[in-house]
This record gives C-alpha cells, sequence and structure tokens, in this order.
C-alpha cells in the first residue's frame, strides 16, 4: 500500500490539528469536559455560513465535505455471513430494486444507501492453508492481506481505517475509535491453527498489531467525556459516582451559559444532544446496576457491559452516534461479534449458537433461525441509520449525509464458507460525493476496491491497498 499523501509536514499537520479543535467548543465543569456538536452559533463570526466559504483547499479537504463539514468513515461488521437469498434484492441492479426479507428493517431508509454485489475478499480463501476461513475473514476484511496460518507469529496487513487515520487522525481528539460487542482476545488460537487475533480483531495498525476493540460501554463514555480539570478519568469517575451524580450535573452551570448565547436552533439541538448523552448514561448505569450473577450464570463480563446482548448492541451504535456527533473521531469500526460467533440469541427464542446455525446443511429449522439473525442484526443497523439522519449537522445536512458506514462481512454463505459475493451495504452519501438508493453489481472486484474509493473522499489518495486492481465504479 502506498500513498501520494502518506508523508505530511508534522509543522502542517499541527496546524490543520490546531484549527480543528480550535472551532470545537466545549462544557467543562469538575470532573468532567464534555464536547459539543456542531452548532452555527459557536463559530466564529467569519464561519457562521459553512456552505457559504467551501472547502476547496488541499489543507481542508481532509475528512471532510465540500461545505466544510466533518466526513466520517466507519465500519460495522457481522460475523458468519448471511442468508443470500434472504439478503440480495429481488430485482436487477438500478434505483428500482425491492427489499429482500433480511434488508426490510431499512425500508424506510431506502434512500441513505446503496446494495454493492460482487465484492469479494479473495485474501480469504482457503488456498494451500485449509481450514480456518473465519479467521482469514476477520484478519483480511479491511486489510485485503492474507492473514498468516498461525498461533503466535501473528502477521496480517495494516488496515484501511488505519490507514485513512494516519492521514487524518491528527484532525481529531481520538485518531480513530475501535468498538466491539466481545472483550477481544489477542493470543492462543480460536481458528484451526490460527491466533484468535485474527478473529476478534478488525483494526491492524500495523501487519503485526491489532487494535483490540473496546466492549465496555462505560469506558467509551467516560473515554469520550470523562476527563477533569485534573485529566484524570478513574478519580472523575469514583467522585460521581460516591456522589450519584450524572456527568451533566458537573457541567450544569456552563451549559446554562452555554445556552444563553445559542441561537434558537442550536438551543434545541443543545437539548437534543444533553438528552441523548444522559439516556447513555442511564443505561450504562442500569447495565452496572445489575445484581450479581447467580451459581452458573456466565461470569467474568467486566462492569458496564449489558447482561443482554439485544441491550449491548444498540448502546455500542449510541456510542458510536455520540463519537461522530461531538467529531471525537471521523473513523470509527464497530465489530458487533467476533468471526464465528457461537453467540446463542434467546432474545430472538434461538438457544443454537449463530456459528452453528450457519453450518445449516439446507435443514429449514436453521435456516430459518439464521434469517432471523441477520434480520435482527440488520434492525439495529437500521435504527443506527435512523438515529444518525435525525441530526443535523453544521452544514444543515444530517449525519448520515455526512457519513460513510460500510455494513458486511468477510463470508457471504456461512455455510460454504465462501469469500466472494459478499453481503456488503454502504450507508451515507459521503456529503454528497456517493449515489444511495441504489443496488450496485459489479463483477468479481476486490472489496479493497472500494476502499480506495472511500480513501479518495477522505482525502487520503492511496495508489494501493491489499489487492485492490482500482477504484469501485458504480457507486457514484
Amino acid at each position: 500500500m502506498r500513498s501520494s499523501s502518506t508523508h505530511r509536514d508534522p509543522n502542517r499537520q499541527a496546524a490543520q490539528r490546531w484549527l480543528s479543535l480550535s472551532r470545537r467548543r466545549f462544557l467543562r465543569g469538575l470532573g468532567a469536559t464534555i464536547a459539543l456538536p456542531a452548532m452555527n452559533s459557536l463559530l466564529p463570526m467569519g464561519e457562521r455560513s459553512v456552505l457559504a466559504t467551501p472547502n476547496t483547499s488541499e489543507d481542508g479537504s481532509l475528512a471532510a465535505t465540500a461545505g466544510g463539514a466533518p466526513l466520517r468513515m466507519a465500519t460495522v461488521y457481522v460475523p458468519n455471513g448471511a442468508i443470500p437469498e434472504n439478503w440480495w434484492p429481488i430485482d436487477e441492479p438500478g434505483d428500482a430494486y425491492a427489499l429482500n426479507h433480511t434488508m426490510q428493517p431499512l425500508a424506510e431508509l431506502k434512500d441513505t444507501f446503496q446494495i454493492l454485489g460482487g465484492l469479494e475478499c479473495r485474501a480469504a480463501d482457503p488456498g494451500a492453508d485449509g481450514g480456518g476461513d473465519h479467521a482469514r475473514a476477520g484478519g483480511s476484511f479491511l486489510t485485503g492481506v492474507r492473514s498468516k496460518k498461525s498461533q503466535s507469529d501473528v502477521r496480517a496487513g495494516v488496515s484501511i481505517d488505519q490507514v485513512v487515520a494516519e492521514q487524518v487522525g491528527h484532525l481529531t481528539p481520538f485518531r480513530s475509535l475501535e468498538l466491539s460487542c466481545e472483550s477481544a482476545h489477542l493470543t492462543g488460537g480460536c481458528d484451526s491453527g490460527y491466533a484468535c487475533a485474527y478473529s476478534y480483531n478488525l483494526s491492524w495498525k500495523t501487519p503485526t498489531s491489532p487494535i483490540a476493540p473496546e466492549a465496555n460501554p462505560r469506558h467509551v463514555f467516560e473515554r469520550m467525556f470523562g476527563y477533569g480539570s485534573d485529566g484524570n478519568r478513574d478519580s472523575t469517575l469514583e467522585q460521581r459516582m460516591e456522589q450519584q451524580k450524572s456527568i451533566l450535573d458537573f457541567v450544569l452551570d456552563d451549559a446554562e451559559a452555554a445556552n444563553r448565547s445559542l441561537a434558537r436552533e442550536d438551543r434545541a439541538k443543545l437539548e437534543e444532544y444533553l438528552t441523548s448523552l444522559r439516556e447513555v448514561e442511564r443505561r450504562i448505569e442500569m447495565s452496572e446496576s445489575r445484581p450479581a450473577p447467580r451459581l452458573g450464570a456466565r461470569v467474568g463480563v467486566p462492569v458496564g457491559i449489558p447482561d443482554d446482548y439485544s441491550d449491548h448492541v444498540p448502546l455500542m451504535f449510541d456510542m458510536l452516534l455520540l463519537a461522530f456527533q461531538t467529531d471525537q473521531t471521523r473513523i470509527a469500526t464497530l465489530m458487533l461479534a467476533h468471526e464465528a460467533s457461537n453467540r446463542p440469541m434467546p432474545f430472538l427464542n434461538i438457544a443454537e449458537g449463530h456459528h452453528q446455525l450457519s453450518h445449516h446443511n439446507n435443514n429449514p429449522d436453521a435456516v430459518d433461525k439464521v434469517k432471523t439473525i441477520d434480520h435482527w442484526y440488520v434492525q439495529q443497523f437500521a435504527r443506527f441509520l435512523k438515529r444518525m439522519d435525525d441530526v443535523r449537522d453544521l452544514d444543515g445536512q444530517s449525519l448520515l449525509h455526512n457519513s460513510m458506514i460500510l455494513y458486511g462481512s468477510g463470508i457471504s454463505d456461512g455455510n460454504k464458507h465462501w469469500h466472494t459475493n459478499l453481503p456488503i451495504l454502504l450507508a451515507g452519501s459521503g456529503g454528497g460525493t456517493l449515489s444511495p438508493g441504489r443496488y450496485v453489481r459489479s463483477a468479481q472486484t476486490p472489496i479493497t476496491n472500494c476502499y480506495l474509493s472511500l480513501a479518495d473522499r477522505m482525502g487520503c489518495n492511496l495508489e494501493t491497498h491489499g489487492d485492490s486492481t482500482g477504484r469501485l465504479v458504480g457507486i457514484v
């Protein structure tokens, strides 16, 4: 992988970061610092109308829309593929297609995403290595590089999120954000001689260094909002919990002062944001106040992780939404479950594990249960997209409009372990550079071609990535 802009001037990067951070506003109080979403009232007078000053400079085009609003890129990963006949649209490619059963939760959002057929991850194919398709799928999905078959000598490639973060991460407080709904395993073997690191991690900073995602929503929340005046997150959290106060109680005076300086539309935006922030905090507190597990129950879950997966998934989606809304980062990954996850879904009345069911051998009952799981995952994604679409950005567009959210898996048919024609969906308009509302089908195209096209929009101009052969055509 090479880039025409890999080696950026450190002084220029520092200047870009200063400009980006200088435009931020925060609510501060004893024990908390809360980033605010973008609001025109808080911009310097010369920047009140972003649309009047298009973002056309070389420096300003990094991770930004033409109107100057932040441009965001995220990957949401689901394990074990999907039932193909329920995933793919009923009709031919174009904008007049009908959604299949698995996609029905997205019906009201059909104009905000495009379904991408024909993308593949051949770096995950068996070749001479034999078994281990799930591990290879996880390790290759964002890298486009074949994972080394070893339980100790881990080697893949640099993932596309980290390639982009290397160039745009200086613009935000957090270079990138790696989330999961399962605690990561970095050691040991998980799949036919492959290290667990491949199955549990999407992001790779170097070919030998995966970035463990955070599964505890409390840790994510405190990382983004919990630092106090002394910068000590742990003491700040302890102080608030001792006093049984919300993080918002600590910034109340600053919030009231900020509210007086806002225009009417921004006052409504601030109130909506603080309400959603408090709701997330309340749900985290509820998960932390659960009773101790009974003998024989699942143990070892860190405080802050809900026992019920159906609560955990939407909560982590909300953490991602907050991170984008407050411009904490513009690059993120969310692994809903590790590859080959054998999690049962009792809230769906499914007692068998997902991975076990995905090897259904065309058993109708098992197939139906996997369809139900696929449908549920899309429901959670639809809820997230709807919330993204409801939040207004600095330029008056929605957060979803100014984002590129890739949803999918490194396996297409879990029963056959195929890595061709992956179930991929691309949501958002990329700040107006993408054309959602369509079903696009390519012919045997590396998914890394899609990554190059997204990186272009982030201002990175990469020459190659992994096994790419060019840009993905047809998404604009």
